[in-house]
């Protein structure tokens, strides 16, 4: 996997994960006091479209990404950091998928079910993929002989 790679699936990794975020909150976790409003906050639509727009990019970074590193990491013997990898994955997969049927069904029960099904499925590769991130930073370390002395955060690492 080269850096921009990395650096741009986890760029666009941020930008959907913020806009998800926010919108989420401004979706469920607010309220207006205008009986006439159709959203809660002036920026939702802005927060779900930059969502809908990044989110492709997204999963063309996930593409080059999985071409690159995760398929070599699978054929590998090298079992270090595999549950981790497989928990981002499975998340990963769902995750893209119920947000691809949250905008293709048209039945509002099906509809619901998928923004739940979205909502788990980030949570799970969010979550997944931090560790992962963080355990292969500590294999990094140990593999290169240096020892990492705290976690999580920054990598520290001694020489």
């Amino acid at each position: 996997m080269t850096w921009w790679e990395r650096w741009g699936f986890n760029a666009f990794h941020a930008v959907v994960l913020a806009t998800g975020v926010v919108y989420f909150y401004m979706k469920y976790g607010m309220t207006t006091d205008d009986p006439f409003a159709i959203v809660n906050h002036p920026w939702q639509s802005a927060m779900l479209s930059l969502h809908v727009v990044a989110a492709p990019l997204f999963v063309a970074f996930f593409g080059m990404l999985f071409r690159s590193h995760s398929f070599g990491k699978l054929r590998s013997r090298n079992t270090a950091n595999r549950r981790t990898g497989w928990t981002a994955l499975l998340g990963f997969s769902a995750m893209a998928f119920s947000g691809y049927l949250i905008q293709a069904v048209s039945t509002p029960g099906l509809i619901t079910f998928f923004i739940w099904t979205h909502v788990a499925a980030s949570a799970v590769f969010v979550v997944g993929y931090g560790i992962h991130l963080v355990n292969g930073r500590r294999i990094d370390a140990t593999s290169s002989g240096r020892v990492a002395t705290s976690l999580p955060g920054p990598a520290r690492l001694s020489p």
